[in-house]
């Protein structure tokens, strides 16, 4: 006698097995499509990371492999799955004020010295947060230029201008919207500036007042790509973003940040990145804790 049941179930195992499986020359193609559409770098071992992240994709648009997939992306006849599939190897995990000494010395010394009476420079004032992600970090800045305005009342002579860029369409849109659930506002936010800069939604979230969200643009940029449109900053946060390129692209991100910065420009990156062959752009600062680069 057969047993259907038992039939149903080993055909059910073995798709699911076939949807999970990785076939080394279906990750090395998925590899390349990835570096090729975004710079990203994935290590022989992230087997089990891609799968994961696509395995979600694969349901939503009933792809039944992931050598299915990897032709699919080949093809390239599907934009929306691609830029679907590059969010969801892009987004990271992001919090406010990271590491802290960036945004301190952001207040405490670059402020002074670049907004106070006795700077001469024309125009505003211009921060380019680079790899935004869901806004934490472009709102951080925000928040400080606000701290500083509140504490210097008329001794401002500029203006600040914040541009957020990202590659995923999706996150920047969260971070455009500026409202955040109760577990993203506790990762880094105190309750001060909690009350302060933001307002308790119907839904129980967090809604960025309009007086951060005013001074920040949001705009989509591949890193690979030009930066032209941008214009010139007095500094950019390129932080934690770096390590996830080769090092050939890391020199030419960083030689292209540095076309886009203000003579003396301010680069920061993150606490475990460095300046990846491109030490003869930039002079390194100590901070005291961490470190900035100033563009030479």
């Amino acid at each position: 006698m057969i047993n259907k049941d038992a039939n149903t179930n080993n055909d059910v195992f073995a798709k699911l097995a076939s949807r999970d499986s990785v076939d080394q020359a279906e990750f090395d193609q998925f590899r390349q499509f990835l570096e090729d559409a975004c710079g990203i770098s994935l290590g022989d071992n992230k087997q089990y990371l891609v799968t994961n992240r696509m395995r979600r994709l694969m349901d939503e648009h009933k792809i039944a492999s992931f050598g299915d997939l990897v032709r699919s992306l080949k093809q390239g006849l599907h934009r929306k799955l691609k830029e679907e599939v590059i969010d969801a190897m892009t987004t990271n995990e992001t919090f406010w004020f990271r590491d802290v000494y960036p945004y301190d010395h952001l207040k405490n010394a670059l402020f002074p010295q670049l907004m106070g009476p006795n700077n001469k420079a024309f125009g505003p004032l211009r921060i380019w947060s680079a790899a935004c992600s869901s806004g934490q970090e472009p709102y951080s800045i925000s928040m400080m230029v606000e701290e500083f305005r509140q504490k210097n009342m008329g001794s401002l002579a500029r203006q600040v201008q914040v541009v957020a860029t990202d590659l995923s369409t999706t996150v920047l849109e969260q971070a455009r919207q500026g409202e955040y659930d109760k577990l993203s506002v506790m990762r880094g936010l105190s309750n001060e500036r909690l009350d302060k800069f933001f307002d308790k939604t119907p839904a129980g979230n967090w809604k960025v007042k309009s007086l951060l969200r005013d001074r920040i643009e949001f705009r989509p940029i591949n890193l690979m790509d030009s930066y032209a449109g941008l214009g010139k900053f007095d500094i950019v946060f390129c932080r934690n973003v770096l390590i996830y390129f080769n090092a050939d692209l890391k020199r030419q991100i960083l030689q292209k940040i540095h076309a886009s910065l203000k003579p003396q420009g301010i680069l920061f990156l993150g606490s475990s990145e460095g300046l990846a062959g491109a030490a003869d752009l930039f002079e390194m600062v100590r901070c005291e804790p961490g470190i900035l680069y100033k563009a030479i």
